[in-house]
């Protein structure tokens, strides 16, 4: 990726995260992603007849809005000329829709973009059985009551039994969950450790959102300024006792609270060329150095894609771990970023790159306590890092994503 001219990371904004079927269970995913955006103007303070592009994710997606990023287009405050381009990609989708304004901005077809992502698990569309799918389809097409009675006496109970969105991965049948549990036993990671990081970033989040860092995203929402998923009172001994999860069996470990929970919210990032940044009077939070995708075989380890994108991306910049002030790293389970810190730190696919300083990583917690709604996490995750390294005034910022399908996603921000 050229190095001119260099993208600002000028504001990031998210609406508040919540567990599926919460605070935010009355709100579609296009209403979320309107709410986010429309919040990113405001906290840019621009003219919003300026922004060219708008890369907008979601991965649970929704029949009635196959178009999400158009629609969002129209419903905000963004002009009707924006291009819009709706993605999915998994956990890294909006790492993704970085990536893809960065190039534009970088390519002279765009001085101004915004990317982000959004998850309304509360409203999945449901799905029918093929059966019903078919009868259905055919009644639809029939010419008479007659005929259309005829094929609807052909239904049974079980085939209009609605479905919801699984969680399986479709290249193995197995959840994240189920892989993560994979990957511990193999990486010998103990259920201490996992909990450990499961506590740690309730303690980081919790004390982030008391001081106001993390609030200063946020856009409040029916009242909430706040993610409320965020357990100040947790201890080590209550996270001790929860049940395993995803293996039943004596040698579970992966458990509710060393995982990322099911959730709303929807983010965003704008992007600006470095001039119109400067022109705009914008001070820009940091930029993107570089970014590095991979996808690897599930049989390694489905989330274990950090464990190659980190010491890829490093390599290609010329920076080594202790070069970073700030490590932004995606918490989908406790043992998948346990496993992946060891892949780092031992070498795995990649040549090692050293042991994490823990200060370094995810300062004001992430996804086990903040919340993970899919498309949105790339998204809060630079916004998170670029505000925290302008208030450190910080040289280099890491992040680093796993994602369903076994991808990853790692960017480097600097200043």
């Amino acid at each position: 990726m050229s190095e001119t001219p260099r993208v600002a990371v000028v504001a990031g904004a998210r609406t508040p995260f919540s567990k599926a079927g919460a605070q935010l269970r009355k709100h579609r995913a296009l209403d979320l992603g309107v709410h986010a955006v429309d919040g990113l103007l405001d906290k840019a303070d621009i003219d919003p007849g300026i922004v060219d592009t708008l890369v907008f994710g979601i991965v649970v997606v929704d029949a009635r809005v196959p178009h999400l990023a158009r629609e969002v287009n129209f419903k905000s405050r963004l002009p009707d000329s924006t291009r819009s381009l709706t993605i999915t990609d998994n956990c890294i989708t909006s790492a993704s829709g970085i990536e893809l304004v960065v190039d534009s901005i970088r390519a002279g077809r765009a001085e101004v973009g915004i990317a982000g992502g959004v998850e309304s698990m509360s409203n999945p569309s449901v799905l029918m059985s093929k059966k019903a799918s078919s009868v259905f389809l055919q009644a639809a097409a029939a010419r008479s009551l007659g005929d259309r009675l005829k094929i609807f006496s052909k239904l049974r109970p079980k085939d209009i039994v609605p479905q919801a969105p699984g969680v399986e991965e479709p290249s193995t049948g197995l959840s994240m969950g189920e892989h993560t549990e994979l990957m511990v036993k193999e990486w010998k990671i103990s259920r201490e450790e996992q909990d450990e990081i499961a506590y740690r970033s309730h303690m980081n989040a919790a004390a982030a959102t008391e001081d106001g860092r993390l609030v200063a995203e946020i856009v409040p929402l029916d009242g909430f300024d706040r993610d409320t998923m965020i357990r100040p009172d947790t201890s080590m001994e209550k996270l001790t006792k929860l049940p395993p999860v995803f293996d039943p069996t004596p040698s579970g470990t992966l458990t509710a609270g060393n995982s990322s929970p099911l959730t709303d919210g929807a983010a965003v990032v704008m992007l600006m060329a470095e001039d119109r940044a400067k022109a705009e009077g914008l001070e820009p939070l940091a930029f993107v150095r570089d970014v590095e995708f991979v996808g690897i075989d599930p049989a390694d380890g489905l989330l274990m894609g950090p464990g190659v994108a980190v010491p890829r991306l490093l390599r290609r910049s010329g920076l080594d771990l202790d070069d970073i002030d700030i490590i932004e790293m995606h918490e989908a389970f406790g043992g998948q970023v346990a496993c992946n810190l060891a892949a780092w730190e031992q070498g795995w696919q990649e040549p090692p790159i050293g042991k994490v300083d823990r200060t370094k990583l995810n300062p004001l917690g992430s996804s086990i306590s903040v919340g993970h709604p899919f498309a949105a996490t790339g998204a809060r995750i630079v916004t998170t890092l670029a505000n925290e390294m302008a208030r450190r005034d910080s040289r280099y910022g890491l992040v680093s994503i796993c994602g369903a399908g076994a991808t990853a996603a790692a960017l480097i921000l600097e200043r």
